[in-house]
């Protein structure tokens, strides 16, 4: 008599005796412990070097003016202190040292004549390429400059413990799945991965000293000076407006999901163009800041990567098409 008992599909795994509710529930804490304590002991090692996290985040200041022709600049330095840099032109300052821009430093400081002091005024040339912080970051209460570290460093050890904890919390979930859900799973993660990676480095290197420079035209337009910001609202911004469009870009790969499982088709894509465009605006706003230069910074990229999905989806229905038999 022939075996009747039936195949089982190459794709599933013998994961053997099922574990009750309160089983996968002690499996949820220990993933959820094991997370938090990777996280605590990176946020711990952030707050040690929280000083060159923020010197990593004033970066973008030094490029505001990335995409504008460089002009001549001084700046009065009285010990410490500093004031500028100022715009200037070679009429008002014939000494400057040649070139299309120079960055120098005026330091004020008193030497010694007889027995009497007078002031000395020295011209220091800045290196080339260091471009001057045009905005000053400061504390206005005791207890600021702590927030502002544990904030670098929060939102540095979520970045940095990032591989450990989806780790962990991978290791509650995969088990549910068998080989081929695996595989998708992985796929689509990689693709993750990399749009969050993407999102990142834009707004670092070019989408957050954009919105800064239109923060301080802005403010200029409307007579007020823009050369001192608080630190702590400063450091909030930045972190917001990278994190979120990090998870902003995550958008398209919701979309293509939808696309995948049959929800939205290419038609239905190209239809709601303009519902997106208002969607995206919305999103730069919840996932950043809630003010104009950031939702257009957000909305525009956010637009271009669904026209990608539009393409993405006519090509899979293309090919799933043409894999039909005639």
């Amino acid at each position: 008599m022939a075996d009747e008992t039936p195949a089982v599909p190459a794709d599933v795994e013998d994961v053997g005796p099922k574990k009750s509710f309160w089983g996968h529930l002690a499996d949820l804490r220990t993933a959820l412990i094991r997370s938090t304590i990777v996280i605590v002991a990176a946020l711990l090692v952030c707050l040690l070097t929280s000083p060159w996290l923020v010197k990593v985040l004033e970066e973008p200041m030094r490029h505001m003016r990335m995409f504008e022709k460089p002009r001549p600049t001084v700046t009065l330095q009285i010990g410490a202190t500093k004031l500028g840099p100022f715009e200037v032109t070679r009429e008002q300052f014939p000494g400057l040292p040649p070139g299309d821009a120079p960055n120098v430093v005026f330091r004020v400081g008193l030497a010694p004549m007889g027995r009497e002091q007078v002031a000395t005024l020295t011209m220091e040339p800045q290196e080339a390429g260091a471009d001057p912080l045009e905005v000053r970051l400061h504390n206005f209460s005791p207890a600021e400059s702590f927030m502002v570290a544990f904030h670098v460093a929060l939102y540095a050890a979520l970045a940095v413990s990032s591989p450990f904890w989806i780790f962990f919390m991978g290791g509650f979930v995969l088990p549910a799945l068998n080989l081929r859900e695996r595989r998708v799973i992985f796929s689509w993660l990689g693709w993750s991965i990399f749009l969050f990676l993407a999102g990142v480095l834009a707004t670092y290197f070019v989408l957050l000293p954009v919105a800064l420079r239109a923060s301080v035209q802005y403010s200029e337009l409307l007579g007020f000076s823009a050369q001192d910001w608080r630190a702590q609202e400063y450091i909030n911004f930045v972190c917001k407006f990278i994190f979120g469009m990090g998870l902003g870009f995550q958008f398209p790969l919701v979309v293509l999901f939808l696309v995948k499982i049959g929800v939205l088709t290419h038609e239905h894509l190209k239809k709601y163009r303009r519902h997106v465009a208002v969607l995206s605006l919305i999103l730069g706003a919840v996932l950043t800041t809630p003010e104009v230069v950031t939702q257009v910074a957000m909305a525009i990229p956010l637009y271009l990567l669904y026209e990608v999905c539009i393409w993405i989806a006519w090509y899979w229905e293309r090919k799933k098409k043409a894999a039909l038999p005639a």
